[in-house]
């Protein structure tokens, strides 16, 4: 299947279009961003974006104060990004061998990254190396559950079904066209305890989880109330 690195570097332009289009990813703007901004930490000595895309949650950090370095492993989406007429410091790099020095920065921020990426145990042990003792890295991902299974239809009261292994680890992608905007995403599905894991073995401390709810209105979106789109996570660096 190749690489999710190279998958999302064929996404690029599909992605651009898809996350710049004003009121498109209602998602984005509706349902994750703003409870996972709620809780962000303020802005400190430096903040790392890890996994940055087109540089989206970049340009909000950069208006909020921060002193961001952006990184991305997709050249297309990195050129995106250092080309926007808000421009930021973005660097072509894997995530999981990041060019920052030991306890450079206070806050790493991994927004919708961690279950895009091939190696998640390296991408969280650098996190770590990159931070000083004391800071954090903060998460959001597609919850988990959501990745295991599927509703089997689209009413309010609809159950959920996980047809294989939550517990299992599998690669899977999402075909979607919205508003004549087609996007194929790409990633990997992980239980909770594989993420846990990993920031057990790179010496953080999870302080706090969230499963933030859908809040938009309609029928649409009912079954959505009752089963979680996105896990938050919070870990301090030992």
């Amino acid at each position: 299947m190749g690489s999710l690195r190279d998958a999302w570097e064929a996404q690029a332009d599909n992605w651009a279009a898809w996350a710049r289009t004003p009121d498109h990813d209602v998602y984005y703007e509706k349902v994750n961003l703003p409870p996972f901004l709620d809780h962000l930490p303020t802005a400190g000595r430096l903040t790392l974006d890890l996994g940055c895309g087109e540089g989206r949650l970049g340009r909000i950090l950069q208006e909020r104060g921060h002193r961001v370095v952006s990184i991305d492993a997709s050249p297309t989406l990195v050129l995106l990004a250092k080309t926007h007429e808000q421009s930021q410091r973005v660097v072509l790099a894997d995530v999981a061998h990041l060019p920052v020095r030991q306890a450079a920065a206070d806050l790493a921020i991994a927004f919708m990254s961690l279950h895009d990426l091939d190696d998640l145990q390296g991408a969280v042990f650098e996190a770590a190396r990159a931070l000083e003792p004391g800071g954090r890295l903060c998460v959001s991902i597609v919850h988990p559950l959501n990745a295991a299974g599927k509703f089997v239809d689209q009413t309010a009261d609809s159950a959920f079904l996980i047809a294989g292994s939550y517990l299992e680890e599998f690669r899977y992608s999402d075909e979607v066209e919205r508003d004549d905007l087609p996007m194929v995403f790409h990633s990997y599905h992980r239980p909770l305890s594989a993420y846990a894991r990993a920031f057990e073995e790179a010496g953080f401390v999870i302080e706090a989880l969230r499963e933030p709810p859908d809040p938009l209105p309609g029928d649409e979106h009912a079954r959505w109330r009752r089963v979680p789109l996105f896990l938050h996570i919070w870990a301090v660096r030992q």
